[in-house]
């Protein structure tokens, strides 16, 4: 190809990625740390306007919507929940219909527009009710009002959901994995992603909470709108330099695939030996990778999916999808299941991360934020420490936590996946513990009469939490695509990132219920704290955590890693 010989074209030209006209992509030209760097800085604008917007959104809802505590947490756990419940959806529609770039593009368009729609409702006095003219006299947001809020929020959650699905998926796609140099450079890129989320966050809660709360809202979130904009239009200046794969299609479909046809042939008799089962056909050279899958060999797991690969009469070739599946898929699929209680058990984590981003910042808006005698720091900044803890544990697990365990496990990688998120675990109850320490003794200093206790009583519960989020994110992110099969990237990552959707909405429901149970009784959740008992939420939060980290370990014990795992 263009005079090159066959051992140079091997060299120079990808066998599955392409450029943007649809040619072999060339190593030299295509991808690399150029194309990456593109993909990072959207990451970095998308996750500066996501939480620029919910870190500080609930005081926006209780002081200018004038909603109360319950339901301003709400509205914020459940914009949040929304957004990553969402990244299901833009990974089915990457791999099935648009392609990751297709898709990241499209979104951030849809996502720039809802904040441009969240900036116009914060700048007209006609989109948010009259300022409180005295105590007591504070009028409540319309439903006209509450409705263009809301529109902003939700395509803001599916501009982030469609967006977050496949920036780290098209980020990897940059990468040859059969190349050990780039793979290495693929390796470095997780490494920068989770710094970019992290210095994105840390802006988000220091420059524009500062903003938001000292020169304005709509400044603030104008702010999150051109930042958007800027990350497409840099996102799209790379359109040349990028890889691309070809469309898999959704894993979502492969495992109902599976499953209807298991169920199909419940009645047929299990053969005993499971060289019987469709494995692609007989071609074994040119069946070794099934539609561009690694095969698989057979488990005894789960065997009534095996069922799915029998031969039920007929040529293979005369049966369709949803009657015949390969042993490769069927495996597959139980890949996924043999994850799902890990998934389950680290859902709890998230629903304390919610806190952070509700009741903690009510905590801190009636503490004591002064620094000096003029500065005072705006309550959603406090998240500072979270963020600070994430950039401090980072490096001290890889200085020192791999080093020591390397030593004591002979695992050179450090922890595994699971003790990662096991430690995370452990943290979270830590700070709920905190928080519930901290917020009685706060209680108590209040109704004393005494002065406000200092913000900075916060810091440990955002500590907690963020070191916490440093081993899970990291320990999940690791573990979701280390154990799921090659073909279902996309569709696992869109797993991990559900468990910080379910998290936010679990996080809904709890306050929803105690805020309903212990109405008129010793109110935990009134819209005053002072009048109510928040420390009594967050030990039951702790205690739920204790109980979820038992069924962790639990999981934990009866998971097997994939190259660990007998077969048969």
């Amino acid at each position: 190809m263009d005079g090159l010989s066959d051992s140079e074209s091997a060299g120079t030209f990808l066998s599955d990625a392409w450029d943007f006209k649809g040619r072999p992509a060339v190593r030299s030209r295509n991808g690399g740390w150029s194309s990456a760097a593109m993909i990072l800085g959207v990451e970095l604008c998308e996750r500066l306007t996501t939480l620029g917007i919910a870190v500080n959104l609930v005081t926006y809802l209780t002081n200018t919507m004038h909603l109360g505590n319950a339901s301003a947490a709400n509205t914020v756990t459940n914009f949040l929940g929304t957004s990553f419940m969402l990244c299901l959806l833009g990974g089915f529609i990457a791999d099935t219909y648009l392609g990751r770039y297709l898709t990241i593009a499209i979104f951030s368009a849809v996502q720039a527009t809802g904040v441009m729609i969240l900036t116009i409702s914060t700048a007209a006095p006609g989109l948010r009710p009259p300022a409180c003219a005295g105590k007591g006299t504070c009028v409540a947001a319309t439903g006209a009002q509450l409705g263009v809020l809301y529109l902003a929020l939700y395509l803001t959650a599916l501009g982030t959901g469609g967006l977050k699905s496949s920036v780290s998926g098209f980020g990897s796609d940059q990468f040859d994995e059969s190349d050990p140099a780039e793979k290495r450079q693929m390796m470095r890129f997780f490494s920068w992603f989770f710094f970019f989320i992290s210095l994105g966050s840390l802006l988000a809660v220091t420059v524009l909470v500062y903003i938001q709360d000292n020169v304005g809202r709509k400044w603030g979130y104008g702010i999150c709108a051109v930042a958007i904009v800027i990350g497409l239009a840099l996102f799209i200046c790379g359109t040349k330099r990028y890889r691309f794969k070809k469309l898999i299609g959704s894993p979502l479909t492969q495992i109902a695939v599976v499953v209807v046809a298991a169920w199909r042939k419940r009645e047929i008799e299990m053969p005993l030996d499971p060289t019987f089962l469709y494995d692609g056909g007989d071609d074994k050279e040119a069946s070794e990778k099934w539609n561009g899958k690694q095969r698989l060999p057979h488990t005894k797991q789960f065997r009534f999916l095996d069922r799915a690969a029998i031969m039920d009469g007929g040529e293979a070739s005369n049966q369709n999808k949803w009657q015949l599946s390969t042993l490769t898929d069927v495996e597959e699929v139980k890949l996924v299941i043999r994850m799902l209680p890990v998934w389950a058990t680290t859902i709890m984590f998230w629903t304390i991360y919610a806190q952070m981003t509700t009741f903690s910042v009510s905590q801190a808006t009636v503490m004591d934020r002064r620094i000096g005698r003029s500065f005072q720091i705006p309550a959603g900044s406090l998240t500072v420490f979270f963020v600070g803890s994430i950039l401090l544990t980072v490096p001290f697990y890889d200085r020192v936590v791999v080093p020591v365990s390397s030593r004591l496990t002979g695992n050179p990688h450090g922890l595994t996946p699971l003790q990662r998120i096991g430690v995370g675990l452990v943290l979270s109850i830590c700070a709920m513990v905190s928080a519930a320490l901290i917020e009685h003794r706060r209680l108590r200093s209040a109704l004393s009469g005494g002065p406000p206790m200092t913000v900075f009583w916060l810091v440990p519960q955002f500590f907690f939490v963020g070191s916490g989020e440093a081993f899970t994110y990291i320990g999940q992110l690791d573990f979701f695509l280390r154990e799921c099969p090659k073909g279902m990237k996309t569709m696992s990552t869109g797993l991990f990132l559900s468990t910080l959707s379910l998290g936010c909405f679990l996080s809904s429901g709890l306050v929803a219920i105690v805020h309903k149970v212990t109405k008129g009784h010793g109110q935990w959740l009134p819209d005053d704290l002072n009048k109510g008992r928040l420390y009594d939420f967050y030990w039951l939060l702790a205690v739920l955590s204790a109980v979820n980290l038992a069924l962790f370990f639990a999981s934990a014990r009866w998971y097997i890693y994939k190259e660990k795992r007998v077969v048969g």
